[in-house]
């Protein structure tokens, strides 16, 4: 029997910030608890800003075999024959079912270039930086290795931004390519602009293929994230956990049912209020979290 056919529940996890450290991305205060979730049959899902080649690489250390979502919502990535038969509307890439939710990078790309003269010099793109710099300029701006900077660098849906004008001219930047057809989205460190999608959306579209494949009538979901981008996901879920973050204020939720604050930061603070979760859950989705 597949875990697909044992789970109570599903865990969608931000990655930077959260699960992995802001600073050194380290997941290692979190490495036991991820294996007990593995146990129990909890499939923890990545869902992250972060490029496919990134979110690739990293399960392999986190010994992670589920599917996960990338860039912000914009594709949830399926490893083949994990659930019985590919879902509708996908297509195959490096082992995977890919679902596609946007238009592809060179898209976003353009209409950038075709609104943003008025910004000049108040923003820098990952595009334009890899042009001048290659991905020792990714590397310089993110604090990631020269090798995972390039991983970084591998997008297929949507365009980081690294925002260096002030906060009124962003918020006026922001509202001018929103008006042009793109969405923005704030992360831990940099905007994204892409097309209309969330991470709020594609936890509940992967979780309808669950039910789909399953004998579960529904899941109780859990949606942990620490910035901006993961509003839409934790307002979604079941149960929601914010992190506590050393760089930015908590994102503003309009629930305060079933919603965990951390203590700690990034994956200790992960550690510690799943942790809760799970203990103050005699079964799963009974009762409300904090």
């Amino acid at each position: 029997m597949s875990i697909i056919d044992k789970s109570p529940a599903l865990i969608f996890t931000d990655l930077d910030g959260s699960l992995l450290d802001h600073d050194s991305y380290s997941f290692a205060p979190a490495a036991l608890l991820l294996n007990q979730l593995e146990m129990e049959y909890i499939p923890v899902i990545p869902t992250t800003s972060k490029t496919f080649a990134e979110v690739e690489r990293l399960r392999i250390k986190l010994n992670n075999h589920h599917p996960f979502i990338i860039e912000n919502g914009a594709a949830i990535a399926i490893p083949i024959n994990y659930f019985p038969s590919m879902p509708k509307g996908c297509y195959e890439k490096s082992g995977f079912w890919i679902v596609a939710n946007s238009q592809p990078r060179h898209h976003w790309n353009t209409l950038l270039e075709e609104n943003s003269q008025d910004f000049k010099g108040e923003f820098e793109t990952f595009s334009s930086i890899y042009a001048a710099k290659g991905a020792k300029g990714i590397q310089e701006i993110t604090g990631l290795s020269l090798d995972q900077a390039e991983l970084s660098n591998q997008r297929d849906f949507s365009e980081p931004i690294h925002w260096v004008g002030s906060e009124p001219r962003k918020q006026a930047f922001i509202k001018k390519l929103t008006a042009a057809g793109g969405t923005l989205l704030q992360g831990g460190r940099f905007l994204a602009l892409g097309g209309q999608v969330d991470k709020g959306s594609a936890l509940l579209q992967l979780t309808k293929l669950y039910q789909q494949f399953n004998s579960f009538a529904e899941f109780h979901t859990l949606a942990i994230g620490d910035s901006g981008n993961d509003v839409s996901m934790l307002e979604a879920a079941t149960s929601a956990i914010i992190i506590r973050s050393k760089t930015h204020a908590a994102p503003n939720l309009n629930r305060d049912k079933n919603l965990t604050k951390s203590t700690a930061f990034g994956p200790e603070g992960w550690v510690e209020s799943v942790s809760f979760w799970l203990t103050d859950s005699l079964e799963i989705g009974s009762k409300n979290y904090g």
